[in-house]
């Protein structure tokens, strides 16, 4: 092993997918009703979705500490690896990234900290590209240049169910400043360089879902997708079923991360796509 890949939880890789290709996720935090427990841990998503309504208290997210990374990165350098690509939603929706960057300082440049820019699936494709470089035994400039290559090409693209979470999480100003005129529609936003972007609205759900179908249809041919919902798996799985975009496998489906759905909400709707490399002529 002589690039180790580490990422954290808001990446929403499915488990199977992180052991098989050697990814090591550091659980972000939960905090329901003043109880902590690491994101995966406590709760499914499911019942945590289920239960979010009626919370008497919002539920909170935390960063995990340095020394939880610290830990890991030595574990890893003490089992042969040389370098460590750490990389992690974006900063400027989480803490977490710069928590690696401060946990990384004790290890000097064998530990590069990456800002994806992104979350969930959009994190999750470049720290599987990473991965994949990385199996190829690539020197370390090449596999940062893979990740580069996927967060050119990778949208994250969502519908939510209402503004109201995005707006208690305080993370994103428009929301604050339109809570009043979009309260009552479905909002779709998109991850842009670590900003979640207002880039449209449905009046209702049903409106909104074939446009999601919209924008994924005029991405083209894609290298990778993933189907997102917050306990909205019936419609998701529509979504699948009515697909019309070449795809070099079948999509994943992801109920997304407790760690996200606490500022999204449930029955949240969206996609992350990798769009395919154009072809030189």
């Amino acid at each position: 092993m002589n690039i180790a890949i580490v990422t954290d939880s808001t990446a929403d890789i499915p488990p199977e997918l992180a052991e098989q290709n050697h990814i090591h996720v550091v659980p972000a935090i939960l905090i329901i009703e003043g109880q902590s427990m690491e994101d995966g841990k406590g709760i499914s998503r499911r019942e945590f979705y289920d239960r979010m309504p009626t919370m008497q208290t919002p539920p909170t997210t935390a960063t995990p500490s340095a020394g939880t990374f610290q830990q890991i990165y030595e574990r890893l350098f003490q089992q042969g690896c040389q370098s460590i690509i750490s990389i992690h939603v974006a900063s400027l929706l989480s803490g977490i990234c710069n928590t690696a960057h401060v946990a990384a300082q004790a290890f000097g440049e064998r530990v590069c900290v990456i800002d994806s820019g992104q979350l969930s699936l959009g994190l999750g494709y470049q720290a599987l590209a990473a991965a994949e470089a990385a199996a190829q035994k690539l020197p370390l400039n090449k596999v940062i240049q893979h990740i580069e290559n996927v967060r050119k090409r990778v949208r994250v693209v969502a519908m939510l169910d209402t503004l109201e979470y995005l707006r208690r999480s305080g993370r994103v100003s428009w929301a604050r400043a339109r809570i009043g005129s979009l309260l009552r529609i479905k909002p779709l936003i998109e991850v842009k360089e670590g900003k979640a972007i207002n880039i449209g609205q449905a009046r209702t759900r049903r409106k909104g879902i074939p446009r999601l179908m919209e924008l994924l249809d005029k991405m083209g041919s894609l290298e990778q997708l993933a189907i997102l919902h917050t306990n909205a798996e019936a419609d998701a799985r529509k979504i699948i079923t009515n697909l019309n975009i070449p795809l070099p496998a079948p999509p994943l489906l992801v109920n997304v991360t407790s760690i996200v759905g606490t500022h999204i909400g449930p029955n949240g709707l969206g996609f992350a796509a990798v769009v395919a490399r154009q072809r030189r002529l």
